[in-house]
């Protein structure tokens, strides 16, 4: 109907400009190139009364398609390049597959986890059942009970080292973490898509983002798996280095220029002072903690069962018969107590948090570094913008971020207060 109404329109206003020539038919004629490239949008189609049609230059009635070609078109001043839109959408595309993939083999590695544990214990404890089964009964009952404890105790320690080694609960930690670093990164696409305008520029940082992670959280077990248990701890790092050098000098100071002046400046420096003193250290000596005890727990629980695999092997030995019972119940109890307690205690999984939290910090505190060093107020981030994302980030109020500078201005590295409220 609204077509109708908008056709009639046409013919009107266009009828009365001609009066002396009433009942000519009038045609909108729209030129286009004999060679079209690009992309072509569906077929409109009018009402079969007062048909919109569409003609070369040579008044030849042409098929009513309209083509845009990409390398040469764009979609005005505020739009981007199609290529450059065609390729930011792939690299949504992908992303939004990576966060499915890590979301699968994250719960996969939670299983294996569970799974694991509640196979490892009870193998253990048939094992030491049966070397105390053993050990009172005689004949061949108690040589079968004997190796079958021996066998159960050899394959436990052999499940422990290879599970110990790469600490399921870790892993899934690690892709719960990539699946979340990536549907952020997947909601930033999305609003540079809706509000931005991208270009090649922004094209390449995407790339560089994506790869970032992949090398920082892989899917693979063999050959790429990260170290578990590391010499030294380091923030986790999931973004790539910030290559921005400053590319012209200072305008001089001007009060608000870009929303930035000498007190924001300040406040901004003094909250990377808090949380590389406070919020980082703090993260990274729990890590080095769990790390050590995680270190003892994974070498303690295989000495266990291959200790009492040898108990039961010597079980009903003449000479070391009460020992070797004791040491093959009693190692089998104590290795299923301190599986229970790394494995089903996630040690692996809390390790891997505070490393990833200490890298949060750590790259907060490189983004505030950045846009300080840059000395063109106009290449920097917005003033008032950054600070507000600042804030949500670290879960404070603007007034609360700017006592906290204030604190940390006059008290220094004395400062007992943590940067972050959130965790």
């Amino acid at each position: 109907m609204a077509t109708l109404k908008s056709t009639s329109l046409l013919n009107s206003s266009m009828l009365c400009s001609s009066s002396s020539r009433q009942k000519r038919i009038v045609r909108a004629a729209i030129n286009i190139p004999q060679r079209v490239t690009g992309i072509s949008l569906p077929e409109f189609r009018t009402n079969r009364l007062d048909e919109l049609e569409l003609h070369d230059s040579n008044g030849k009635r042409r098929s009513p398609i309209i083509s845009i070609d990409m390398e040469s078109k764009r979609f005005g001043n505020n739009g981007a390049d199609p290529l450059v839109m065609a390729k930011i959408y792939a690299i949504l595309e992908a992303v939004a597959d990576r966060v499915e993939m890590h979301n699968n083999i994250g719960d996969q590695r939670a299983h294996w986890n569970s799974l694991l544990l509640n196979s490892i214990n009870a193998i253990t404890l048939v094992a030491a059942m049966m070397a105390g089964i053993a050990a009172i009964s005689a004949g061949a009952p108690a040589v079968a009970l004997k190796l079958s404890s021996t066998a159960l105790y050899v394959a436990a320690t052999g499940m422990l080292s290879i599970v110990n080694k790469i600490q399921p609960s870790q892993l899934a930690e690690e892709q719960r973490n990539a699946s979340r670093l990536f549907k952020q990164l997947q909601n930033q696409i999305q609003t540079m898509i809706c509000v931005g305008n991208p270009t090649a520029v922004d094209v390449k940082e995407l790339m560089e983002k994506v790869l970032a992670l992949d090398k920082a959280y892989p899917l693979p077990l063999l050959g790429v798996m990260l170290e578990k248990f590391p010499e030294t701890v380091e923030p986790a790092v999931w973004w790539p280095t910030d290559q921005r050098k400053s590319q012209s000098k200072g305008m001089g100071w001007k009060k608000d220029f870009n929303c930035w002046n000498e007190k924001l400046e300040e406040d901004m420096r003094e909250i990377v002072k808090v949380m590389r003193v406070k919020d980082r250290e703090d993260y990274l000596t729990l890590a080095n903690k769990a790390l050590k005890l995680n270190k003892i727990l994974a070498s303690t629980a295989p000495v266990l069962t291959g200790l009492a695999a040898l108990g039961s092997a010597f079980v009903g030995s003449p000479t070391h018969g009460g020992c070797a019972v004791m040491l093959a119940i009693l190692g089998g109890a104590l290795a299923t107590v301190v599986n229970a307690f790394e494995h089903g205690g996630q040690v692996g999984m809390v390790f891997e948090m505070y490393r990833s939290n200490a890298g949060f910090f750590k790259l907060m505190e490189e983004s505030i570094e950045s846009n300080l060093a840059e000395e063109d107020l106009e290449r920097r981030e917005n003033g008032e913008l950054f600070e507000m994302k600042v804030c949500l980030q670290l879960g404070r109020s603007m007034s609360e971020l700017r006592d906290l500078a204030t604190a940390s201005s006059i008290k220094g590295s004395e400062i007992d207060e943590f940067a972050s409220k959130l965790f």
